[in-house]
């Protein structure tokens, strides 16, 4: 009797395996595509619109661009950003104020400090600040890019929740994952690069390749200023990533996650 107990649990225990690897083996990227590249960019700089939206067409590639609704770009510029959504770039939620953690960052001004947010509010300004890019866009569905990818609220409320509700996908920071298994849209890694140059882009998306998972860069300024990608090591990137098209698919944010969300439905 026991050893039958033994052998019947050996043999469920090795299917609940099977059925795991299978389902990462099913997941494939479309066109037989071996990983998946979001180029996000924050802030809503004018940087973006005069240096980074210039070479991305330039190689018919779309990224998305998480605009703060306070940004001077954005007041200054609109019919600009209006331009690009159409073109097909994504205009991300990025708060209106870009709230942060003040006890990490000591240039946070205390009406921005989100240690003195309540979850009420910070519902609220996101939620206005789809409003205000609808009116740019038209667009109703719309991701989120974490100010800081700080997602906590009076020092340890978490508004994930919140992130859920309003959006289809949330981008914070952390490294490339190893597999697509439990891939969580909502709070979905990337690397905030400073400074770095154009083999250090190419080899985070070989990373992803060998990995057969999705490498998402957070850029700021492009071509000068804080947290900065230059104009040569963008480029440089983007011609990888153009030349080995075969290999990568490049695109939106919204678009790669709403695609990784409905693979996983299938797969489970």
């Amino acid at each position: 009797m026991k050893r039958t107990f033994i052998y019947v649990m050996v043999i469920l225990v090795t299917v609940q395996f099977s059925y795991s690897q299978d389902s990462y083996t099913n997941f494939k990227w479309p066109e037989k595509k071996k990983a998946a590249v979001c180029l996000t960019f924050d802030d809503g700089q004018d940087s973006h619109l005069d240096n980074a939206i210039p070479l991305l067409d330039s190689l018919n590639m779309k990224a998305t661009f998480y605009c703060p609704g306070n940004s001077e770009a954005l007041h200054n510029r609109t019919a600009e950003w209006r331009k690009i959504t159409k073109n097909g770039h994504e205009l991300g939620n990025h708060s209106l104020f870009h709230p942060c953690d003040g006890s990490q960052f000591d240039w946070v001004k205390p009406e921005y400090d989100l240690n003195r947010y309540t979850l009420d509010q910070i519902r609220m300004e996101l939620y206005t600040a789809n409003t205000l890019l609808k009116a740019i866009d038209g667009k109703t569905n719309r991701t989120y890019g974490y100010t800081c990818s700080n997602f906590k609220v009076q020092g340890d409320t978490t508004f994930l929740a919140v992130v859920k509700q309003l959006f289809t996908a949330g981008r914070s920071d952390g490294p490339i994952p190893d597999t697509m298994e439990n891939i969580d849209v909502n709070f979905m890694p990337s690397w905030c690069v400073d400074s770095p140059t154009g083999k250090e882009l190419i080899d985070y998306v070989k990373e992803a390749r060998r990995k057969g998972t999705v490498a998402t860069f957070m850029f700021h300024s492009v071509g000068g200023g804080y947290l900065n990608v230059s104009n040569e090591a963008l480029q440089e990137l983007l011609i990888y990533l153009k030349d080995n098209e075969q290999d990568y698919w490049v695109d939106t944010f919204y678009n790669v996650t709403a695609y990784i969300a409905n693979q996983s439905v299938n797969i489970e």
